[in-house]
């Protein structure tokens, strides 16, 4: 018994006395050339190591250090890339006679690193990533690697030997760190102060906690994050598990802040589904808004693919800047993302911004300019209900009086002047197709509304809208061009078979003109600022209207009226509608300048021709018009008695004043004067018979019709 304790005892007494011999005769610090030499050869930089190397012998051998500093090469506005205040670490021995690796808690505080960049792209980290270019294997190196059965007999057996050591860890602490970041070339600062690390045991194929939190900045951007997880990394190193992930973050700048960001995961495993929940709450200068959802995430094990699948948003905005002054957003969708092609596609969408419902897909192709192609659909979209319009309804005629003008306490708000940025189209490659079954804008009311469109560089093109439109249809095309500060822009546009007066009522509230209208437009402008849009806008606008009528005058009652004056007569007092039924209308508009002229003006129907010239301002909103009427027919047509004697006489109408209350005034020529003038004479004839004389009867008739046409 006593030559198998001797046996026994010999070795244990051999690592004693071992481990007293290297703390004895062993000075730690000694090696401190050593390291700072081997540092300034291998990455140029100097180290600092102020502190002593002291052994730690309980529970395990290690060594702590004091302070250490790395310093920066000359011309960086920090003296250290990296320090440190103290490091500890540990190895047991006993287990290294097992081919493990047992290191204990590993510990790092006062941690600074300070990363710069110059105006001329030097960076402090350029002799670090000189170092490690250096120390990567050569081809050569790489093939025997890749290629284990030509590598030699020493390769091959480090190899075998490496893979049977196994390697545990029983924490990093990482505390009180802070990082700076500063980039001259992008003249960006990103600082990260109030970092801590934590990271309990760790060994392959077994699960460890970790846990951090940091605060940090960057221009006026402030932002902290906390977060704790559990990780499990396989024995054979080739597979990773994340469970329990907790993370909440804040930000805030001068116009945004996000009080609370809180994302969870139960598992994540490559080739598996996890399932990830978030929410966030925040208010921004013009509104608040909170979100909440759910989804779930899949990555191939070769990392080739990304999907979400069932991802579900609710979101509340209020705010005055909003419509109705709050918002609901509801959406529904599955995603995925190629990495070797640099895909991504959204699909089966489902998107709720209060009462418009939107669905259809989509994909990108992340190149330098995003390729972004889109299908889209609604089954109704109502645009003024959306706005908040729907229970205002349009007055026909609505100009206020000059008391109401004055009465109103704020003032009308003035058109914007300034064009718009519109230089984020240049970076964009946009196509697609957007299908409304049902549209209301404006009160106008559109069906099968199709519009394909595209933005390419910052070029938008309107390749077709179409749509169903009162008993008619729309087609149109137009194209933007942003590509330089001030847009140009043109449209064309064919309206068949529309049934002008409903849709006058609808989006007026007056329908003032009535029949079956076609009009063709082209036009061509420069500038998007409103006034700035008037008054280039140039083209040509052609309408022709059947079987309708003009609501507003009546043309035969304002002739008969006005003609009963000139002859003596009686007017006949009869309530008529206040209209002028027409058979065609048909007009040339042409447009220059922020003002709008014809001179074919044309109105044709069974007892009028009507010939119109003149214009109208649609910046003032304003008109001038003389419209010729000439009687070819029986005024009985449109109430009381017959004119005959008027037949084939040009009467003169001016139209002027605001579009919403224009003002008719007859204009007699000097045909209607000398025609009135002899039926004054004929009437004295038959009152006053031999009495006077032809020139005296004349002078007599010129004074009764002075007054009259002046």
């Amino acid at each position: 018994m006593k030559k198998i304790a001797l046996f026994l005892f010999i070795p244990i007494f051999a690592v004693i006395i071992a481990v007293l011999a290297l703390i004895l005769f062993v000075n730690p610090n000694q090696f401190k050339p050593v390291i700072v030499e081997q540092v300034q050869k291998q990455t140029g930089l100097e180290l600092v190591i102020s502190g002593d190397i002291h052994w730690n012998l309980f529970p395990s051998i290690g060594f702590s250090l004091g302070k250490i500093e790395l310093r920066n090469p000359s011309g960086f506005d920090e003296k250290n890339l990296v320090q440190f205040d103290k490091a500890e670490l540990d190895v047991s021995v006993r287990p290294l006679l097992n081919n493990t690796l047992e290191i204990g808690q590993i510990t790092l505080d006062g941690a600074r690193v300070y990363i710069q960049t110059l105006a001329d792209g030097t960076s402090n980290l350029d002799s670090l990533t000189k170092a490690a270019a250096k120390s990567e294997p050569t081809p050569a190196e790489k093939d025997q690697v890749a290629n284990p059965e030509d590598a030699s007999p020493s390769v091959e057996t480090e190899q075998k030997t490496a893979a049977q050591w196994q390697i545990t860890l029983a924490g990093i602490e990482v505390i009180n760190a802070s990082a700076v970041i500063k980039d001259a070339t992008t003249a960006s600062y990103t600082e990260l102060s109030q970092l801590n690390f934590h990271l309990d045991k760790f060994a392959p194929g077994e699960w460890s906690q970790i846990s951090f939190d940091l605060a940090g900045k960057t221009a006026e951007q402030n932002f902290t994050a906390k977060g704790e997880t559990a990780l499990n990394i396989a024995k054979t190193l080739d597979n990773v598990i994340v469970k329990n992930l907790a993370l909440a973050a804040t930000y805030a700048d001068k116009s945004n802040t996000i009080k609370t960001a809180n994302i969870s995961l139960d598992q994540f495993e490559l080739g598996e589904w996890a399932n990830i929940n978030f929410d966030v709450t925040g208010n921004n200068a013009e509104m608040s808004f909170d979100a909440k959802g759910a989804t779930q995430l899949r990555v191939e094990k070769n990392l080739n693919l990304a999907e979400v699948k069932g991802l579900t948003l609710a979101s509340n905005l209020v705010g005055d800047v909003l419509p109705k002054g709050k918002m609901a957003i509801k959406a529904a969708a599955d995603a995925n993302y190629n990495m070797p092609a640099s895909t991504a596609t959204l699909e089966s969408l489902k998107l709720e911004l209060d009462s418009i419902v939107l669905d259809g897909n989509a994909s990108a192709e992340l190149l330098e300019i995003p390729k972004i192609r889109f299908k889209f659909h609604s089954p109704n979209i109502d645009l003024d209900e959306f706005l908040g319009l729907a229970n205002t309804p349009k007055v026909a005629g609505s100009v206020p009086s000059s008391e109401e003008e004055g009465s109103q306490t704020s003032p009308k708000p003035q058109p914007s002047e300034q064009e718009p940025d519109l230089s984020a189209l240049k970076t964009l490659d946009l196509a697609g197709t957007f299908t409304i079954d049902k549209f209301k804008a404006s009160n106008a009311r559109l069906s099968s509304v199709v519009t394909d469109l595209s933005v390419n560089r910052g070029v938008i093109k309107l390749k077709k809208f179409s749509s169903k439109l009162y008993e008619g249809s729309i087609l149109a095309t137009a194209t933007i061009d942003a590509r330089k500060s001030v847009a140009t822009y043109s449209v064309k546009k064919n309206i068949k078979g529309v049934q002008v007066q409903p849709l006058l009522e609808d989006v007026m509230g007056d329908g003032i003109v009535a029949g079956q209208g076609n009009i063709d437009v082209n036009v061509s402008g420069k500038g998007l600022a409103q006034t700035t849009l008037k008054k280039n806008l140039k083209g040509q606008v052609n309408i022709n209207f059947a079987d309708g009528a003009v609501y507003g005058i009546n043309l035969p009652q304002l002739i008969r009226e006005n003609y009963a004056k000139f002859t003596g007569k009686k007017s006949e007092e009869t309530a008529q509608e206040q209209k002028t039924d027409f058979s065609a209308l048909t007009a040339t508009l042409n447009l220059a300048g922020g003002v709008m002229k014809t001179n074919n003006l044309s109105v044709a129907s069974p007892l009028l021709r009507i010939h119109g010239e003149g214009q109208a301002n649609y910046i003032k909103e304003d008109a001038d018009f003389l419209i010729r009427t000439s009687i070819v027919g029986s005024l009985k047509g449109q109430g009381g008695k017959d004119i005959d004697d008027l037949k084939d006489v040009t009467i003169p109408v001016r139209v002027s004043g605001l579009w919403a209350k224009p003002k008719f005034k007859l204009e007699f020529d000097d045909v209607l004067k000398a025609k009135a003038k002899k039926e004054a004479e004929r009437g004295l004839n038959k009152l006053l018979g031999d009495k006077l004389d032809d020139s005296q009867k004349g002078e007599i008739a010129d004074k009764l019709l002075k007054g009259l046409f002046n």
